[in-house]
């Protein structure tokens, strides 16, 4: 038998190629074959498994793998592979020796193209929680979730940056800070990784009302006022960890501390390294410690938490990390820090501090 293209004998019996002579043929769906070039066609892991055969030596394009992969009679190894490649957030190739890393500030898309890269690592950290209105504990940082073991596949990664949740607005039950909103990265390949929102800080005023600090990545810090005619009023802290994760993506706020009439002593919100601090007497707790991470190729801590509210004495310092300061008799409380997910200091009286908004960051390895 011997196959003619253009009246030019190019395969005979023997099964060897005599002469291309610039004629071409297609065989089947996408394969060719020309006088100076010869196409695979392509099919994707499905169609090969099922409808390619397994004689040794078969060669197919899997364009699931991105690869051409030739059957050895017992399996398919892979040979020529498109590269690894990424584009999306800000992208930086000199600041971790070896890495490439993408910095999300803001909501976008992580797009992946060629063969996995196995050796990616990533870092959520969701919008930090609120300070409390009033007599108010610090916000809660937000939800910190890291890994160095992320396989990078092919196709778009949504990213979401979270927002920080506003300061309490008093009085009643407004008063208690705003919740971060959540950080993600989702992609049809995996499941989502979501941190959550750092809790707001909790509140209590002059005329009784009250509200517990909010749970979330980390949680809201307690309060406790003491009014002028001895009576006591008090939210409870926030817990962290909430919906829990493994490792956890955050801490408990702290709690309200001991008083002497007409004061207040309101407990930090928790952060990423660490709980909120507790309340000393007629002080306000720190915030919680952030945690550090090296993922962009020099050393940071993110994800601290707010402090809490104090009077007469100071109001608890900002949590390492981005935390907010507590407001006190000597100002008013602060904001978290921008990209850090750190919660905002406790109000005092009515000013307060906004969490911090969020971070995602993609790195992987150049070889």
């Amino acid at each position: 038998m011997a196959i003619q293209i253009g009246g030019t004998t190019v395969i005979d019996n023997s099964r060897n190629v005599i002469a291309g002579l610039g004629a071409s043929m297609t065989v089947g769906s996408g394969a060719f074959v020309t006088g100076s070039s010869i196409g695979l066609g392509y099919t994707d892991t499905t169609g090969r498994d099922a409808g390619v055969g397994t004689a040794t030596g078969t060669l197919v394009y899997n364009e699931t793998d991105y690869a051409v992969q030739v059957y050895d009679g017992t399996q398919w190894i892979s040979g020529l592979q498109t590269p690894f490649s990424a584009t999306g957030g800000t992208k930086d190739t000199t600041s971790r020796s070896g890495y490439i890393v993408h910095t999300f500030t803001s909501p976008g898309s992580f797009v992946v193209s060629g063969a996995p890269n196995t050796g990616g690592e990533y870092l959520v950290i969701a919008g930090g929680g609120g300070g409390g209105a009033t007599s108010g504990g610090g916000g809660g940082a937000g939800g910190y979730r890291t890994s160095t073991s992320f396989t990078l596949n092919a196709g778009t990664y949504t990213i979401q940056v979270g927002s920080g949740g506003n300061v309490g607005s008093p009085p009643g039950a407004t008063g208690q800070g705003g919740q971060g909103t959540p950080s993600f990265i989702t992609h049809p390949g995996i499941t989502s990784i979501t941190s959550t929102g750092g809790g707001g800080g909790a509140c209590s005023a002059p005329n009784g009302e009250k509200q517990d600090g909010g749970s979330g990545g980390s949680g809201g810090g307690a309060s406790g006022y003491r009014r002028p005619d001895a009576t006591f009023i008090g939210a409870a802290l926030g817990s962290g960890n909430t919906p829990p994760t493994s490792p956890p993506q955050g801490n408990d706020g702290g709690s309200s501390g001991p008083l002497n009439n007409n004061s207040a002593a309101c407990g930090g919100g928790g952060g990423a390294g660490g709980v909120g601090g507790n309340a000393p007497l007629d002080g306000g707790g720190a915030g919680g410690n952030g945690s550090p991470s090296s993922i962009t190729g020099t050393d940071v801590t993110r994800g601290g938490g707010g402090g809490g509210v104090g009077f007469p004495n100071a109001g608890g310092a900002a949590g390492p990390g981005g935390g907010g300061t507590g407001g006190g008799p000597g100002g008013n409380g602060t904001n978290g820090t921008a990209n850090t997910g750190g919660g905002g200091g406790g109000a005092y009286p009515a000013s307060g501090g906004n969490g911090g908004s969020g971070i995602v960051i993609i790195a992987y390895p150049t070889a």
